[in-house]
């Protein structure tokens, strides 16, 4: 059976402990996706808005409501202004993004310095939001005002975990009753490797197979 197995098994390994950090990047940038973008948006200590898509992003939990980003430093290893804007201030905003904003989101994504209103050079606007003392995009489909849950620091990647205390959703991106996401509007674009990217205008149902008839099908209850 082992024997079966292993001539079955025409996979390529990679070891990550003896794998050089550029190498992991792009096999896990590579194959774990599409990533949603969050177009992350944070006051500047001289009360400029500063905002920059991430796509090491995700949820990870509804109560408390946690997203997750991971945030690594420049080049030279400095941290980002987001990172921070984030750690003086304890708030951020998650900005999602669609076709719309997509160009101006690879704008925000440009070497500034932290005096440029990102959000401005973009052509975006900032809105105020009602919890924190962050910037909100008012072009993004949806916003989540987000406070700092906890930090966790890697040599080269800082983990943001935030809680969501308040979300902004444009009202034709929610269905009649204002409870569904309308997936005809609210089409977010995620990113692939490198310059990749796509949008999620192809969506289907997939309803679960009847957990009877998978049994049956494999002679019984196993």
């Amino acid at each position: 059976m082992a024997d079966d197995a292993a001539a079955r098994d025409k996979a390529l390994h990679f070891d990550f402990t003896r794998l050089p950090p550029p190498d992991r990047y792009r096999l896990l940038t590579n194959f774990i996706g599409p990533r949603p973008i969050a177009l992350v948006s944070t006051r500047s200590p001289g009360g400029h808005a500063n905002a920059a898509p991430m796509s090491f992003f995700n949820v990870f939990s509804h109560d408390p409501a946690i997203v997750i980003l991971g945030i690594q430093p420049r080049l030279d290893g400095i941290e980002k202004d987001t990172v921070q804007n984030i750690r003086r201030t304890g708030e951020f905003v998650v900005n999602m993004v669609d076709m719309a904003i997509a160009q101006p989101m690879l704008v925000c994504g440009l070497g500034v310095g932290p005096e440029v209103d990102e959000i401005a050079l973009a052509g975006l606007t900032a809105l105020p939001c009602a919890q924190i003392g962050a910037p909100r995009i008012a072009e993004s489909p949806c916003a989540m005002e987000c406070r700092v849950e906890r930090l966790i620091d890697y040599p080269r990647r800082t983990i943001v975990l935030g809680e969501v205390v308040q979300m902004h959703v444009r009202r034709d991106c929610m269905d009649a009753a204002g409870r569904y996401v309308n997936p005809e509007v609210y089409q977010p674009i995620a990113r692939l490797h490198a310059d990749n990217y796509v949008t999620s205008d192809r969506q289907f149902e997939m309803p679960g197979p009847d957990l009877a008839a998978v049994l049956a099908a494999n002679g019984g209850e196993g």
